[in-house]
């Protein structure tokens, strides 16, 4: 963690979040708060309800009960498009990259919310549309050679190594300027080597970036290395929220990881 980071106040705070499909239970009751410029981890065993979370917080689920409050304003009823308008930005599980497409051209896609011209002026790419292009053109750039991918700048995504693609997929999500990154297991599959490097990558969008950041991640060297603060959810239920190391020691979340609380 970095000392001279300075952590601020609440940005987002979810209070008594419960979702459920049909008769099933997905969250129940789920309260915790995310601070600004901070890393929020969320764990917990497969089945917990984590990426439910996730898609609580950027609209793709609607709880039934419960509040979210995002720099102060209570949301209600906020769809994808507009929590990404908002400054909310995601990564997937499963890489939901254009795999035809370079990585150019892919980071490109997430500035679409950052541009102004009309769709008429797009088309003809006169006037105010070029320019508006040149000028997210120079910011991919700049995400380009932060990422350190200027070597594969017009690879077809299809053709690179996983690691990378979970790079470039980062990359798009930046492009979108978020004040929250949310990310849903950015390490899942990786070697050892790409999980330093996104490591690496995920503390300095943080540093340099001052982007908010709540990741999923089951590797807990990582989250009890990276993270602020961790929150940990069971069967859909908080169970533990704090410091790492005050999580680690926590005998609830010892139990659920372990299996012997059931």
């Amino acid at each position: 963690m970095n000392p001279h980071r300075k952590i601020g106040d609440v940005i987002l705070d979810l209070q008594n979040i419960s979702l459920s499909f049909g008769g099933v239970k997905a969250l129940t009751n789920i309260s915790f708060d995310v601070r600004e410029h901070e890393i929020r981890a969320i764990i917990g065993p497969n089945g917990a309800g984590k990426s439910s979370m996730l898609n609580v917080i950027n609209g793709v689920y609607r709880p039934q009960q419960g509040k979210i409050i995002y720099r102060g304003k209570e949301r209600r009823g906020m769809n994808t498009y507009e929590a990404a308008k908002s400054g909310i930005a995601r990564t997937f599980q499963n890489i939901a990259l254009f795999k035809g497409m370079s990585v150019l051209d892919n980071i490109m896609t997430g500035r679409n919310l950052k541009m102004q011209t009309n769709f008429l002026l797009q088309a003809l790419y006169w006037g105010p549309a070029q320019k508006e292009e040149i000028a997210h053109r120079k910011k991919v750039e700049e995400i380009i050679d932060f990422l350190e991918i200027q070597a594969i700048r017009k690879t077809p995504v299809a053709r690179l190594p996983y690691g990378l693609q979970k790079r470039v997929e980062l990359g798009r999500a930046l492009a979108a300027e978020p004040e929250i990154l949310l990310l849903d297991e950015p390490m899942a599959g990786m070697n050892v080597e790409e999980k330093q490097d996104m490591c690496r990558f995920i503390l300095d969008v943080n540093d340099q970036f001052g982007t908010t950041i709540v990741l999923i991640e089951h590797d807990m060297g990582v989250v009890m290395d990276i993270s602020d603060r961790v929150v940990v959810l069971d069967y859909g239920k908080k169970i533990g929220d704090g410091a790492p190391d005050e999580v680690r020691s926590n005998q609830d979340v010892i139990n659920a990881y372990l299996g012997v609380a059931h």
